[in-house]
């Protein structure tokens, strides 16, 4: 008798046992699957969201990334929160002792609410969307999970979304995108002076001001342009003049370039989503966990979001002119570029800078000499293109903009450093315990 209530006391605690340890699997033991949904989502919602312009989109692509990682890092052995490291981010919700966490739920439900909240201001019709995918993943991930873990799990991703969404709401840039264009904003008038071109106002003038996450990566000075007057003395000219050239004898692979990195506002997911975009497609390549998908949406995101400060804060500091601005005022009034000038300043380059931020990450998490093809625009009928470094592409997402005729050399050239220089910081924040 005594021998079976033994054994039935071993199984009871052998299954007791099992399901803790289901419910108690840690973050590097689990699938990218979620994050992976999640980022998806958001790169379909971009271009269907109105005013989700490239620094409204760095910005949520940033909040989002912080969301993922801080859901997850408690879960994560060898890892750290980042209050304390970035900036006025000093407090977040703690898991409850003694509770036990289902991480992916955790994860599944901070996702939720964070995207609900950043996506769904400027369009109700995201809200659906939204709510399908997180009912959808908790539907499949609450099988073999006991009710109280389950609640408790979806009450911290709740609470961790909340809270970083707190966070951001003093950072400059809350509700950007319901006002891109601030009527109170006037260009400075002056020779080579940027000023709209026909009907355009002015994008985020004051994006610059915003609250970087790092400390830092907005106050610098870059390189002074050179000076510009109207006329063929100035080395302003000679800019102008290779922007001219090269615009009147484009190939169809130089063509083919300009468009491939376009990432126009309003159909496509932006040049930072580009970003997420490759980096979805290797972190499934590779089969990334949960924990390294974190911290390098994490880190992206932080690079991103910085990047668009600094480029802003440069953009109206000098508020130089477009190319074609230069060029049809001096060379030739007919000339046209090949793609749409943009409504901002032209030093630096938006394309230079976010494009080098995440080169230098994706080199830090993939390795700097990782080939691999880029399909991130297969569905919209451009062809692929293929690369031996992450900052070969950066390169030419770079030199699109020279193709396209919206970027001086310079501004390319000087963007790609700035970039580069962020993303190298985004790389040294310490995420990972000392002693790991």
């Amino acid at each position: 008798m005594r021998r079976n209530i033994s054994k039935i006391l071993s199984l009871l605690l052998l299954f007791v046992t099992f399901q803790n340890g289901f419910c108690q699997s840690k973050v590097p033991q689990l699938s990218h699957d979620v994050a992976t949904k999640w980022f998806e989502l958001q790169l379909q919602l971009i271009p269907r969201t109105p005013g989700f312009t490239p620094p409204v989109v760095s910005r949520a692509l940033g909040y989002s990334g912080l969301t993922l990682y801080e859901s997850l890092v408690h879960g994560m052995p060898h890892y750290k929160s980042l209050t304390g490291e970035l900036q006025e981010l000093n407090k977040l919700p703690l898991p409850e002792k003694d509770q036990t966490y289902d991480w992916e739920i955790v994860a599944n439900n901070a996702q939720s609410e964070i995207i609900l909240a950043l996506y769904s201001s400027n369009n109700k019709e995201n809200t659906s969307i939204i709510t399908e995918l997180k009912d959808a993943i908790n539907l499949k991930l609450k099988k073999g999970v006991n009710e109280k873990i389950y609640k408790a799990s979806v009450k911290y991703g709740e609470e961790i979304a909340n809270a970083i969404y707190k966070y951001s709401k003093n950072d400059g840039g809350h509700n950007a995108e319901k006002n891109n264009f601030p009527k109170d904003f006037k260009a400075s008038p002056g020779s080579c002076m940027w000023t709209p071109i026909g009907n355009q106002s002015a994008l985020q003038p004051y994006w610059g001001s915003n609250r970087t996450f790092i400390k830092g990566n907005a106050d610098f000075d870059l390189p002074i342009p050179p000076k510009c007057d109207i006329g063929n003395s100035s080395l302003m000219f000679s800019q102008a003049v290779e922007v001219y050239s090269v615009g009147k004898n484009l190939s169809e692979e130089q063509k083919e370039i300009a468009l491939f990195w376009a990432d126009d506002a309003g159909k496509t997911f932006t040049p930072p989503g580009h970003g997420v975009s490759i980096a979805l497609q290797l972190i499934k390549k590779e089969n990334f966990n949960l924990e390294k998908t974190a911290e390098t949406l994490c880190r992206i995101g932080i690079a991103v979001n910085d990047a668009f400060i600094s480029c802003w804060k440069c953009k109206f500091k000098y508020n130089i002119l477009r190319p074609t601005s230069f060029i049809q005022t001096t060379i030739d009034p007919n000339w046209k570029s090949l793609l749409e000038n943009p409504p901002f300043p032209e030093y630096t380059s938006g394309h230079g800078t976010v494009s080098g931020a995440i080169a230098a990450v994706l080199s830090d998490m993939f390795g700097y000499n990782y080939h691999f093809v880029d399909n991130s625009h297969e569905a919209r009928g451009l062809k692929p293109r293929s690369f031996d470094s992450f900052f070969e592409f950066a390169q030419e997402a770079a030199l699109s903009r020279l193709y396209g005729g919206i970027h001086y050399r310079m501004s390319n050239e000087e963007g790609l450093k700035n970039g580069k220089r962020i993303g190298k910081i985004a790389c040294e924040l310490k995420l990972k315990m000392k002693d790991s």
